[in-house]
């Protein structure tokens, strides 16, 4: 059984995906396209909807799921170890989106990724 701190980090997980994931398909959408690594195939804006619509649904899965919640955990780990790339495309590449439109702030992001990975995991653990 779950933790009362293990549901409200998972809590905050799903919370946090399934707004960034609306912000990627609606009022920050041309911020999230400039994030997206020039070697990524394909469209940029289309990558950014196909992660939006991604977040959105990982983000419900984490809030929702009972059974399967350790395989949610473990995909939303590796959702946060995907997207990891194009945090650092954006910091090398000196691209600005929604909320990190400075140097140490894009620098500061990269610390972040291992922390999500790993609350991501712990938060679904048994």
């Amino acid at each position: 059984m779950a933790s009362v701190p293990q549901t409200i980090t998972r809590s905050a997980l799903g919370g946090l995906l399934l707004f960034t994931g609306a912000a990627h398909l609606t009022f920050a959408r041309r911020g999230f396209r400039v994030a997206v690594p020039e070697w990524v195939p394909g469209d940029p804006d289309a990558t950014v909807v196909a992660s939006g619509w991604a977040e959105i649904a990982l983000g419900a899965a984490l809030l929702l799921a009972r059974r399967s919640r350790r395989g949610v955990g473990q995909l939303v780990a590796l959702f946060f170890i995907a997207v990891f790339p194009g945090n650092v495309s954006q910091w090398t590449h000196h691209r600005s989106a929604p909320g990190l439109d400075t140097e140490m702030k894009r620098f500061g992001r990269l610390f972040l990724q291992p922390v999500l990975v790993l609350l991501a995991l712990w938060a679904t653990r048994d």
